[in-house]
């Protein structure tokens, strides 16, 4: 090969190699659409390929490839990961065509038709400045695409889709943005994946996210993952033997394999139980899938199977999980089960037959291409229907959408990721539940009508109240009374969506047609002290007694919450307490947004703020003189050493959240423009409050022993708490630390001392 000389060569192969690349790319959709089950509407993609070829023609990724190999690649991930065909390709290859290029919606209906237009309509975001908060568009682009979710599921599959590919490709960007995009994925893609069934892509976003967001320990699962892989291993082939024999009899055709949790789950594990690796022993599982035979139904070939196995190993009862019988609303099915191998562990074992396991990988899709397929009823199960439920739950959600825009995610979000109760109605029909909901959630499922007038529950013919938390396996009757109205107490024990968006809804009503009884009281009163009614004077009194929203200001009046004096003309006088209340408004960041009476602008406002560089991590110190360039978040309370992200505030603060930390989740979902990458930098003299969680046997001078482990470390104790029960006790101790150093040498030590059965760092 002759050697590049000159940069003009250099650039000819690159640009040459780089259509190599993507040719090589675009037979392999082909080839993978061909070996699917779909038909062959190989023009349709081709035609879709070439058309958004051409419009990113000039376009580069951050790594330098050309723009085509993203939408290629959502085309790969939505043909042979989740198994969608033509419509959805051709979606996937032109879903950035519209956002990115001068081409528009009616462009592609004119060229591809009104059903992939939609799809691309629905996967465009918003553009334009047509919010007040521009951080309200990452709101409104999720409220668009779920919108156009419920008339067409395919539009959250192709997005699913896209967001996995990004998170693939995530090492070429920003770190800041590495964190909006992980904080992201991690609150709504992973959730809406396992909603919609994906499980593989679900388990492969929240391992991305977690190895982006905690790269250390991401790393350090991987490598211990690996080494004690042989191990494993041996496990498995030595519970594996005898079963084989004996499935051997039943004559089936079957393949056993392990799946080791994903790093992701075996490192939440360890966060929630307080334990390191090596006291987490699920980490596999082993799955049976097998091929059905003859006329013999799928449900009986698992408990066959499941007979056969425990012929040979102990269960654990508690353990048993029927899926086949009843699926999850997602679609799951297989029947799981705990026993005890040969080498005196627990080992969970998953059944469940070929069609089980592509519904439980590939999702929506794979089911409603065995529905399609299935002419034989006895394996008809309902996800379909549970599906269907979700999608209304999800387009009344957003028929009535919380004002709030972190309201709102949590509200969507309550309806994706959580366990599932099932209980019945007295007429014993069956209706599933998230786990924890309460009577007041069960008669929101039931209808809306019967949730508004809900004044009680019977359940299991027990009188109840409405905060009531149901169990599997509960007959509920609910008991209702006309008079009866939704209450702002309700939304404090409510925990589905739909119950939640209903009351907050009537709330809503409530409060306008208070707030316009009292705007005429207002009225009267201006009318009554001969005084002009205009927009200027109705600020001055809001501000006056200190709303920045005229409504909460009426809604406060005639709920008798401010006293009106008999002539406003007293109100308008009075400077001295607008000055004040002008003052306590400033400080407290109310009527920001107001440009009348005084106040400064948006624009102002943000010229005054301090300007960030994105570009490298914001450096959290504290000078000399004890006066820090940030603020500890007080929900998460991080200190030097933990893995944080900066958020910028209102004020132009930089208020510091753990990685881990919910609200900072949220955060990161809802604010993405606002988040910083961050390092800890010097802090010699500060100290920070963190938490140990002791549990150890109760003996005489362990207490001692612990208190004189501590102050060995130069860091003060301000607060112990020792409760004991059957001699055991369970302290949590409350320290002043310098880092996290403290924290891990602290536990350490602590847990080599007699009668300590473990220690750990946990969150108040």
């Amino acid at each position: 090969m002759r050697e590049l000389k000159t940069k003009e060569e250099r650039d000819e192969f690159r640009e040459n190699v780089y259509e190599y690349v993507v040719q090589k790319q675009f037979e392999q959709l082909l080839s993978e659409y061909l070996n699917s089950n779909h038909r062959r509407k190989l023009e349709r993609i081709t035609k879709a390929y070439n058309f958004a070829k051409k419009a990113h023609e000039k376009a580069k990724r951050l790594d330098g490839r050309p723009y085509i190999t993203h939408p290629l690649s959502v085309s790969q991930i939505v043909c042979g990961e989740m198994g969608l065909g033509s419509t959805s390709i051709c979606a996937a290859l032109l879903h950035d065509v519209v956002e990115d290029t001068e081409y528009e919606v009616e462009d592609i209906q004119n060229m591809f038709g009104q059903k992939i237009a939609q799809l691309v309509d629905g996967l465009t975001k918003i553009s334009g400045e047509i919010f007040i908060d521009k951080d309200m568009k990452q709101i409104e682009n999720f409220r668009k695409l779920l919108l156009t979710m419920s008339s067409d599921i395919r539009v959250i599959l192709v997005k699913i889709a896209d967001r996995l590919h990004n998170m693939r490709t995530l090492d070429s960007m920003r770190t800041d943005k590495q964190y909006k995009i992980a904080g992201e994925t991690m609150f709504i893609y992973a959730p809406l994946a396992h909603r919609l069934g994906l499980f593989a892509i679900k388990t492969e976003l929240e391992d991305l996210s977690f190895k982006y967001e905690h790269p250390d320990d991401f790393q350090m699962i991987k490598e211990k993952l690996k080494n004690s892989e042989e191990s494993r291993q041996r496990l498995f082939e030595n519970f594996a033997k005898p079963v084989h024999m004996r499935l051997q009899d039943l004559e089936l055709t079957y393949d056993m394999k392990a799946r080791v949790k994903s790093a992701y789950s075996i490192w939440n594990k360890m966060l929630t139980k307080g334990v390191p690796f090596e006291d987490i022993y699920d980490l596999f599982a082993i799955r049976i899938i097998f091929e059905p035979t003859g006329d013999v139904d799928e449900k009986n070939l698992c408990w066959d199977i499941y007979a056969a196995i425990t012929d040979i190993y102990r269960t654990r009862p508690d353990r048993l999980r029927d899926w086949v019988s009843r699926p999850k609303a997602n679609g799951y099915q297989a029947l799981h089960l705990t026993i005890m191998g040969p080498d005196g562990q627990w080992i969970e074992i998953q059944i469940r037959s070929k069609r089980m396991d592509e519904i439980d990988e590939k999702g929506f899709a794979a089911h409603w291409k065995y529905k399609d397929n299935n002419t034989d009823e006895k394996n008809h199960i309902e996800e379909d229907t549970e599906l269907d439920k979700w999608l209304h739950t999800i387009t009344e959600i957003l028929e009535n959408p919380s004002p709030n825009t972190l309201d709102f995610l949590d509200t969507i979000k309550m309806n994706l990721f959580s366990s599932e109760i099932f209980v019945f109605t007295p007429k014993g029909e069956l209706k599933t539940l998230p786990k924890g909901a309460t009577a007041l959630d069960f008669a929101y499922n039931l209808h809306t009508g019967i949730g508004d007038t809900c004044i009680g529950a019977k359940v299991n013919h027990h009188l109840v109240p409405l905060s009531h938390k149901l169990e599997s396996g509960d007959q509920v009757e609910i008991l209702t009374s006309r008079s009866q109205t939704p209450k702002v107490e309700w939304l404090n024990f409510v925990t589905t969506a739909k119950a939640r968006t209903k009351i907050e809804s009537v709330l809503r009503r409530e409060r306008k047609e208070l707030a316009k009884v009292g705007q005429e009281k207002v009225a009267e009163l201006f009318r009554k002290s001969e005084v002009e009614l205009n927009q200027s004077l109705l600020d001055k009194v809001t501000t006056y007694y200190g709303f920045s929203k005229r409504e909460d200001f009426y809604y406060a009046v005639e709920k008798g919450e401010v006293s009106m004096p008999d002539n406003i003309r007293k109100i308008l006088k009075d400077k001295s307490k607008s000055s004040i209340l002008k003052y306590v408004k400033k400080a407290f960041g109310v009527g920001k947004k107001k440009d009348s009476g005084g106040t400064k602008t948006d624009e102002e406002q943000l010229a005054n703020k301090k300007v960030f560089d994105k570009s490298k991590p914001y450096d959290l110190v504290e000078d000399a003189f004890g006066k820090r360039n940030y603020v500890v978040a007080s929900c998460c309370k991080p200190i030097p050493g933990d893995d944080v992200f900066g958020f910028i505030n209102d004020d132009g603060n930089v208020v510091v959240h753990k990685h881990t930390c919910n609200i900072g989740l949220r955060l990161k979902s809802s604010f993405g423009d606002r988040i910083l990458s961050t390092s800890w930098s010097s802090h010699v003299n500060r100290s920070f409050e963190a938490m140990l969680h002791v549990i150890g046997i109760d003996a005489v001078g362990v207490l001692t022993d612990i208190s004189r482990t501590i102050s060995g470390y130069n860091v003060n104790i301000i607060r112990l708490l020792i409760e004991t029960n059957d001699g055991v006790f369970d302290g949590k101790i409350n320290l002043l630390v310098h880092d996290v150093e403290d924290i891990q040498k602290m536990c350490v030590a602590i847990s080599k001392l007699k009668n300590i059965q473990s220690v750990s760092r946990i969150a108040e």
